[in-house]
């Protein structure tokens, strides 16, 4: 599509980009990081780009926090700090411009008590187009004393009086242009369907995870359930590789998987409120929790739930690039593998309590799945 611009092929340009839009949505997401940014390599693509800057403003710490945020091209961050409606308090936009500044010049120390005057004057000039869409006159004067003032050395000297002229006489004039709030978002309940939130479980089965999450003595109910399921992730929608596992929930928190098992009613699953983090391909990382657990829930012949709490935290949760979400593991086999490159699946006992599953081969228990998911819980408003 790039190439099609830069020939000149303008709309078939526009006919690919609606065409990705409507019927690959799910490609664009496990890939999103490569097609923004490719997005600006030609101006003429302003769907594409408006696509992606409208997923990014209403989630944009998936943007800043994102591994290759630091090599964006400056037109890139440009075209998100200078959104209305970037969903993200205005120093938190200020410190991940100053972390982009810092990562495009590797002299400069992190700390800009130890600057150089030189120090100043480059990350002032590499940070010049930027500094313009930040809105400094919404910034508490706490953060401003915190987290501009070490900094102030990189802004107009007229700028600077004013944002302290503007805290300690707020109803004076001043010279500088003041950028509006940002507007916040209003978050409209979608009208009610018939759709389920999931194709493997159902409300009584939220319900019943969330009383273990919370140690309720008394189960919630589907009524009373205090917690909200986000979709990230659905095998059958966004692929069952380790690649779409960790494009869609990598450092994400807070999160149930569940699985359905081919050929049986069976439905494991497990709670990972820590989340799993992406080390380079050569390696695995444990990740210490004391809060996770697996589970097999009850469903058709399945008549009682089975819960599995930690035992051994330190090997909690297991991270490895060529694996899909992983609890569980040490001197033995992981306790629950739900997918992984080899596209094997197991249950095994080992850093949980009990095993979901009868043991078949060697102490662990294989098996195949027609669909998993992955969901992140939060608090309901």
């Amino acid at each position: 599509m790039v190439i099609t611009c830069e020939l000149f092929f303008e709309e078939l340009a526009k006919r690919l980009e609606t065409y990705l839009i409507e019927t690959k949505a799910s490609w664009l997401r496990l890939h999103f990081s490569e097609v923004f940014q490719k997005s600006f390599q030609n101006n003429k693509l302003q769907v594409l780009q408006n696509w992606c800057n409208d997923i990014i403003v209403k989630y944009p710490e998936k943007f800043f926090k994102s591994e290759d945020f630091t090599s964006i091209q400056e037109n890139v961050l440009i075209s998100v700090i200078k959104r209305d409606d970037l969903q993200l308090e205005e120093v938190k936009i200020w410190k991940y411009v100053i972390e982009w500044g810092i990562a495009q010049n590797s002299g400069i120390p992190s700390d800009p008590k130890n600057w150089s005057n030189d120090n100043f004057l480059i990350m002032k000039t590499t940070l010049q187009n930027c500094l313009p869409f930040i809105r400094y006159f919404q910034i508490s004067s706490e953060n401003v004393i915190n987290n501009l003032q070490p900094y102030r050395r990189i802004l107009d000297d007229n700028l600077w009086d004013d944002i302290m002229k503007r805290l300690l006489l707020p109803n004076n004039p001043i010279s500088s242009l003041i950028l509006p709030p940002r507007v916040v978002l209003t978050q409209t309940l979608p009208p009610r369907t018939t759709e389920p939130f999931s194709t493997i479980i159902n409300e009584a089965h939220a319900a019943e995870i969330t009383s273990w999450i919370d140690e309720k003595a008394d189960e919630y109910t589907t009524t009373n359930n205090p917690y909200e399921f986000k979709l990230l992730l659905r095998g059958t929608r966004d692929g069952f590789t380790p690649a779409s596992f960790w494009n869609l929930c990598d450092k994400q928190t807070n999160l149930v998987v569940v699985a359905k098992i081919k050929g049986t009613d069976e439905i494991l699953g497990g709670y990972n409120p820590v989340g799993w983090d992406k080390p380079i391909i050569s390696e695995y990382v444990y990740k210490h929790c004391n809060e996770s657990f697996i589970f097999s829930l009850k469903n058709g012949t399945i008549q009682n739930s089975i819960l599995s709490r930690v035992k051994k935290p330190e090997y909690a949760i297991y991270c490895k690039a060529i694996c899909g979400p992983v609890f569980g593991g040490g001197s033995n086999c992981s306790d629950l593998v739900i997918h992984s490159s080899s596209k094997q699946y197991w249950n095994s006992k080992n850093a949980y309590e009990k095993r979901l599953r009868n043991a078949s081969d060697y102490g662990i228990s294989y098996f195949s799945v027609d669909e998993y998911e992955i969901f992140q819980l939060s608090k309901k408003s």
